[in-house]
C-alpha cells in the first residue's frame, strides 16, 4: 500500500462493531481504536454508565483534540487506523470538518433488531440514544462535502456471510481483503476501551462474526411509533448499503 488510510467506522450501539473492529485488529497492518469519544460524550451529557468516572479521568474528553489525534500519526506505523465511532457520541453540533482527512463509512442494522437489543439493557430507547439522527446527519455532511456516495455495509449482511462482504468492503476501502479478518483470538484486547468489561461480554467469548438469529423477537406494541421514525433514518441510508448478492 503507497497511502496510509484512516477508517472512521461509524455506527450506532447494539451493532456488530467491536466485533468488526476485532476484525480489522487482527490484520497486521492495522492498528485499532475503540470509541475515542466515549469520555467526551460521558463529560458533556452527564450520563452515568458504568465506571464514567474512570472513563472521563483516562481518556481525552475535547472534541476538538481526540480529533486531532484521529487525524494524525498511524499509531505503531501501521498502514492502515480503523477508527470505531459511535454516531451518539456526536452531540452539540460538534465539528466534523476533521472527517474529510478520512475515509469514512457507516455501519447500519434494522431498527426493530437494535431497539430490542437496546432494551435488554436500557429501559428507556429513543432515535438519539440509538445514534440513528445522528448517523443520518453525519452521512449527509460526508456526502456534501465529498460529492461521492457513501460507504454503508449492513450488519446483518455481514453476519449472513463475512467473507463476501468484507471482500466488497475492502474493495472499496482500496485495502486488500485479509482472511485474517474472519476469525480472531477469544478473550479482552488491550485496545479495548476500559468500559469492555462492562459492554463486551458477548463479544469477548467470540473467536469470528456469529451467524444470524433464527429466531425473531416481537417489537412490544407501544413501541411501533418509535420504529416507524427509526426506519425513517435507517431507510435514507439503507439505499446506498453494499449489496449482499
Amino acid at each position: 500500500m503507497n497511502n496510509k488510510k484512516r477508517l472512521s467506522m461509524w455506527s450506532g450501539p447494539r451493532n456488530i462493531s467491536t466485533a468488526l473492529m476485532r476484525s480489522f485488529e487482527n490484520r497486521s497492518d492495522t492498528a485499532v481504536i475503540d470509541e475515542p469519544f466515549y469520555s467526551f460524550f460521558l463529560k458533556n451529557t452527564g450520563i452515568k454508565h458504568p465506571i464514567y468516572k474512570k472513563v472521563i479521568e483516562k481518556y481525552n474528553s475535547s472534541w476538538n483534540n481526540i480529533a486531532d489525534v484521529l487525524t494524525g500519526p498511524i499509531p505503531n506505523n501501521k498502514n492502515i487506523w480503523y477508527q470505531k465511532l459511535m454516531t451518539h457520541h456526536w452531540i452539540d453540533n460538534q465539528p466534523l470538518d476533521w472527517t474529510i482527512n478520512t475515509t469514512n463509512c457507516f455501519l447500519i442494522r434494522n431498527p426493530e433488531q437494535v431497539i430490542l437489543s437496546y432494551l435488554k439493557i436500557h429501559k428507556d430507547v429513543t432515535p438519539e440514544l440509538i445514534g440513528l439522527p445522528q448517523q443520518l446527519y453525519i452521512l449527509n455532511y460526508i456526502i456534501k462535502k465529498t460529492k461521492k456516495p457513501p460507504i454503508v455495509i449492513s450488519s446483518e449482511d455481514i453476519l449472513k456471510n463475512p467473507k463476501l462482504m468484507l471482500n466488497k468492503l475492502c474493495n472499496l476501502l482500496e485495502i486488500p481483503f485479509l482472511n485474517q479478518m474472519l476469525e480472531w483470538p477469544k478473550g479482552p484486547r488491550d485496545s479495548d476501551g476500559i468500559w469492555g468489561k462492562y459492554w463486551y461480554k458477548n463479544v469477548i467469548e467470540t473467536t469470528t462474526f456469529s451467524k444470524p438469529k433464527q429466531k425473531k423477537e416481537e417489537l412490544p406494541d407501544n413501541l411501533h411509533a418509535l420504529l416507524d421514525e427509526c426506519m425513517g433514518y435507517y431507510k435514507q441510508m439503507e439505499k446506498y448499503k453494499i449489496n449482499l448478492v
